[in-house]
């Protein structure tokens, strides 16, 4: 009996997930303020199939989507699709809960992650995750315990295969880290952080030490600073944009919009999309395809409502090559927010590059 296999990569490009074997595509989807929020029933399952048909395989939610309900859709949506399980990546993530009451249905404690854990399996109608992140560090509870907690539910009870992190910093990550080498547990392979080009400091700062010594993972989200690097608020709020549908989870950005900040961004998304048009592309292109060069990135997270937004967005692949360096550059002058890196007082280690042998005609 032939292997059955449904998956076609097309140009897509694919990235290990931090130091593991795991391949994700360097474009995923997830269901943040889109998937059993705003957008339900058959456009979600038209949004992951088109995903799926540019070559994207890996998908991402959280029990707190929606209190749930983006597992619950995307779930659905998954199962009607009936893709092999072994062609896709899944992950979720546990600590907000789903908006109960009850103290234990939050957190990090052993008890929500392994039962946190099995109820989003349960809406996501899956036997396992292949990742599961800690959606926010939780300083009221040992971090041996959370570690001890991430590791059963891999190696006891096999609900998922790696673990993860999210908006933690980067001595959290390393304390878990070390206590998972110091006890035989199981340390985090990858961090879901917020990065764009107007967002860069943690990323490019503060972790630079993790991908140096762990070669750490990332699942970065709003790569599109919510839209805003799109061009699509250069005018004004569209009615169908997510300012407007979201307008309470984005208030303060919404104000700050008219500031001189807000209005120096709108500014510098003009002259980015001088650039993109330039090669080819637009605004939104080039902000994804400025993430997918940086190396550090192993997958860009799209949020999307329309099946538009995503071919629109898989694009941005095409525009990878064409950021040369005196591309990158002149970004960087438009941006002019590059964040210092730590000093390293005449010792910072250069990476070795042998010499190409000489040809012997």
């Amino acid at each position: 009996m032939p292997v059955e296999s449904k998956f076609d990569p097309k140009d897509m490009v694919f990235r290990h997930l931090g130091p593991t074997g795991l391949k994700v595509s360097v474009l995923s989807l997830g269901g943040w303020l889109t998937y059993g929020g705003t957008q339900k029933g058959n456009i979600v399952k038209e949004c992951l199939e088109t995903a799926w048909n540019h070559g994207i395989n890996f998908f991402d939610t959280a029990e707190i989507y929606a209190n749930g309900e983006s597992e619950v859709e995307m779930g659905k949506a998954l199962k009607e699709l009936a893709w092999p399980r072994d062609e896709y990546v899944l992950s979720t993530k546990i600590f907000f809960g789903t908006g109960r009451k009850e103290p234990n249905t939050r957190g990090l404690s052993r008890k929500h992650v392994v039962e946190g854990l099995k109820s989003s399996l349960e809406r996501l109608q899956q036997p396992y995750v292949d990742i599961v992140l800690a959606h926010r560090p939780d300083v009221g509870t040992p971090m041996r315990e959370i570690v001890e907690g991430f590791t059963q539910v891999i190696r006891n009870l096999n609900l998922a295969y790696y673990w993860g992190t999210s908006e933690w910093s980067a001595a959290q990550i390393m304390e878990a880290t070390l206590i998972a080498e110091r006890h035989n547990l199981i340390a985090p392979i990858a961090e879901q952080p917020q990065y764009n080009a107007f967002h860069r400091e943690r990323f490019e700062v503060e972790y630079a030490p993790l991908f140096q010594q762990f070669q750490y993972g990332t699942t970065i989200w709003s790569p599109l600073a919510s839209g805003l690097l799109t061009g699509k608020y250069n005018d004004g709020i569209p009615s169908d944009s997510r300012f407007a549908t979201n307008a309470s989870t984005f208030d303060s950005t919404i104000k700050s919009l008219q500031t001189e900040e807000g209005q120096a961004k709108i500014a510098k998304v003009r002259k980015l999309t001088t650039i993109a048009e330039r090669l080819g592309g637009n605004a939104g292109q080039l902000a994804l395809a400025w993430c997918i060069k940086n190396p550090n990135v192993s997958t860009v997270i799209l949020g999307a409502t329309k099946v538009s937004q995503i071919e629109d967005n898989c694009k941005a692949i095409q525009l990878v090559s064409k950021l040369t360096d005196e591309v990158m550059e002149e970004i960087e002058a438009v941006l002019d927010n590059k964040p210092a890196e730590v000093p390293a007082y005449g010792r910072k280690r250069s990476l070795f590059k042998p010499k190409k042998p000489q040809s012997r005609l």
